[in-house]
């Protein structure tokens, strides 16, 4: 606190506050969140799926057999090893996630895809109740 000394009315000393200390205090504050603020990192939990064997061919997919929808470099697009026509993608995978506790779709797309099947495949699967979808960026097989 800071006292003012001259001639006062009644001829005590009046008290003020000093404000210096606190804007330090917060200024030398705000530095050491500007300087923490990147360095903080974010992370996004993901599940690796297992390795898929079951190459059966079954309308619907056990619920522990992650459902991996596979586009290639013809446009062809196949749901766990099984091909599906364009239109009726939207039905399977509603289908498939009817019979399962969650939604998640991984999508493999091949090395040579044209990004417009890619973008198309994944549009049917979001009609098809898929959320969130996964993009696998290495090969399954």
């Amino acid at each position: 606190m800071a006292m003012q000394i001259g001639e006062l009315e009644d001829g005590k000393v009046r008290p003020q506050m000093n404000v210096t200390p606190l804007v330090d205090v917060v200024l030398v504050l705000l530095i050491i969140f500007m300087v923490l603020a990147p360095m903080v990192t974010k992370s996004i939990l993901a599940r690796v799926p297992p390795k898929d064997d079951d190459e059966t061919g079954r309308a619907t997919v056990p619920a522990d057999v992650p459902v991996v929808l596979t586009v290639h470099e013809d446009g062809v697009v196949d749901v766990n090893g099984r091909e599906v026509a364009g239109d009726a993608l939207p039905r399977e995978l509603h289908q498939i996630f009817n019979a399962r506790p969650d939604n998640v779709l991984y999508v493999d797309a091949e090395d040579d895809t044209p990004y417009g099947y890619a973008v198309r495949a994944i549009a049917s699967a979001r009609r098809g109740g898929a959320s969130p979808i996964v993009l696998l960026t290495h090969k399954l097989r």
